[in-house]
Formats: structure tokens, C-alpha cells, sequence
């Protein structure tokens, strides 16, 4: 799925594939084998990615960066600073995560995971205008919340799932966490960029839970002072393509590019919020200008 995800990309962004100077893949679990037993991360996903792309350049520099389901907008803002140090000039951003192999089958949180997969290529470009990513947040809480997600035996040790391992998710704890936690790394992003929430025409959070999302959107414009919440601002995806985890992001990104999703576009100029938790605990977010 990366690979595929990474050649449209390249395709739609009409982009020599020879030109990449980075390539980074964002995940949580490599190629998981079909068993459920072994994950497999070596070689990493972005070497192999870019030996199926074709690409023979020894200057695209590939790796992986495994950091939960804010992965792969990580991956955004290394990009990003790549590109601004002058060291690249165009990168390849990949997320992809195939949740069913480790969706233990015995515990009602996995009816939520999907499978997914979405890139962008980030190129460089001298503007006398702000534009393209203006400010982030990021924030690791690993002292108190560091086993909200991990993997575990399933709930149901049978022939079937045995001694194999599965995402297991403390829902409750994780729920208030993002509820919490969320809000303030999206304001402190605003605050770095000087926009106001009003300002923004889109706010893309990670599709995790539609009441989550819901919740967190509201205490995010509650910083503000503001009780009614813009009701086209957040595009929703999550109830027919589930929580792909790194690639819920692109991929409702795309959707939106490609005009799939009813009542959402995104125009020149606009000002965009990304934002995503997940694993570690990790939250990340993001203010850019179309």
C-alpha cells in the first residue's frame, strides 16, 4: 500500500522520481505477517519503497519513522525542516498501516481499525508570502501515559490467536487524554503562527473517533471564547474508512483534493489545521498556508 500511495503521489505531483532527496515513511508496525506473530521492520519500509519505485539515486535518503498515529504528520514537520535547512528540495511523505493483522478479532475496539495508505511530496519554493507549513506543536507524555496503546495477548487465547500480539487501547483514558491534551498543542501552533482559530477554513484532526474529534473541536474554539463551531470546518471520514491510523490524514486530505468529500474543498490561500495523537502518548500539530 505505501508503494502505491507513493507512485500516485509522485504521479499526481508530476514529480521525477530521481529528484527525491528524502524519503520517509511514517508506521507503527512494519509488514506484519499474516500470523499475527512477526513484525517485520528490516529492511525498513522506506528502503523498500524506494527499491520499488525504481528509484537508484544513493542522495534520496530513506527511513522509516515509526511515532504512533501522529507518524506521519511528524514526518510533515521533518520534512519540512529539511526543506528549510536548504539539505532537500523535494521529499516523499508516506503513511501507511494495515491494522487488521494485529486487530485482535475478541475486543470490540478493533471494529474502529482500517487499512490505509497516503503520501504527499513536499517541494521547496521562494515566496515573498508566508505559505506552506508557518508553525507546529508536538508534545511526547510518556511518564503517565505510556501504555494507553500497546500490544498485547488477546482477550481470547485460543487455537486461533495464541500467543500472538494485538494493538490493545485503554479507550476510556485515552478518550480524556486527547480531549485534554489535544486543544492546547492546536492553540499552541496557532499562537506560534499568530492566527486566530477564526481564521482557519479547515481543521483536519486524525480519525481516530468521531465523538473524540467532536469533542476536542469544541473545547479547541472553548479557548476562544467561541460556543458555536463553524459547521463545515472539520471534514469527517471515519465512518465508512475507519481509523488507518498514520494514514487517516493524507488520505482525508486527498479526498478532499480530489473533490470526494461532499461539502469540503480546499481553495488557494486557505489556512489549514493538522492535527493527530496517538501511541507514545504523541500529539502533533500543524498550521499551513495554501
Amino acid at each position: 500500500m505505501a508503494f502505491f500511495a507513493a507512485r500516485q503521489a509522485l504521479e499526481s505531483a508530476g514529480v521525477d522520481k530521481e529528484e527525491l532527496d528524502y524519503i520517509i515513511v511514517a508506521h507503527n508496525f512494519g509488514d506484519v505477517r499474516s500470523d499475527n506473530c512477526r513484525i517485520d521492520i528490516v529492511p525498513a519500509l522506506a528502503s523498500r519503497v524506494k527499491h520499488m519505485l525504481g528509484v537508484i539515486s544513493p542522495n534520496a535518503v530513506a527511513y522509516d519513522l515509526p511515532f504512533g498515529c501522529p507518524g506521519w504528520l511528524q514526518a510533515f514537520i521533518q520534512a519540512d525542516y529539511f526543506i528549510r535547512s536548504g539539505d532537500a528540495k523535494k521529499i516523499l511523505v508516506i503513511g501507511a498501516d494495515v491494522l487488521s493483522r494485529i486487530s485482535d478479532p475478541h475486543d470490540r475496539d478493533s471494529m474502529l481499525y482500517a487499512d490505509g495508505a497516503g503520501a504527499i511530496v513536499l517541494e521547496g519554493i521562494e515566496s515573498d508570502v508566508p505559505v506552506g507549513v508557518v508553525a507546529h506543536k508536538t508534545r511526547s507524555d510518556t511518564h503517565t501515559h505510556l501504555n494507553m496503546l500497546n500490544m498485547g495477548l488477546s482477550f481470547s487465547q485460543d487455537e486461533v490467536t495464541g500467543d500472538n500480539l494485538y494493538l490493545k487501547m485503554n479507550g476510556r483514558r485515552l478518550y480524556q487524554y486527547a480531549l485534554e491534551t489535544v486543544p492546547l498543542a492546536i492553540k499552541a501552533a496557532l499562537d506560534k503562527s499568530g492566527l486566530h482559530i477564526s481564521e482557519i477554513n479547515k481543521v483536519l484532526i486524525h480519525q481516530a473517533n468521531g465523538k473524540m474529534d467532536d469533542a476536542i473541536l469544541k473545547r479547541l474554539y472553548a479557548l476562544y471564547n467561541i460556543s458555536d463551531v463553524p459547521y463545515d470546518v472539520m471534514p469527517m471520514s471515519i465512518s465508512w474508512l475507519g481509523n488507518s491510523s498514520v494514514a487517516t490524514l493524507p488520505t482525508l486530505l486527498d479526498l478532499i483534493k480530489r473533490g470526494d468529500l461532499p461539502g469540503h474543498t480546499i481553495n488557494p490561500g486557505d489556512k489549514i489545521v493538522f492535527a493527530s495523537v496517538g501511541a507514545g502518548m504523541n500529539i502533533n500539530a500543524l498550521v499551513y498556508l495554501g
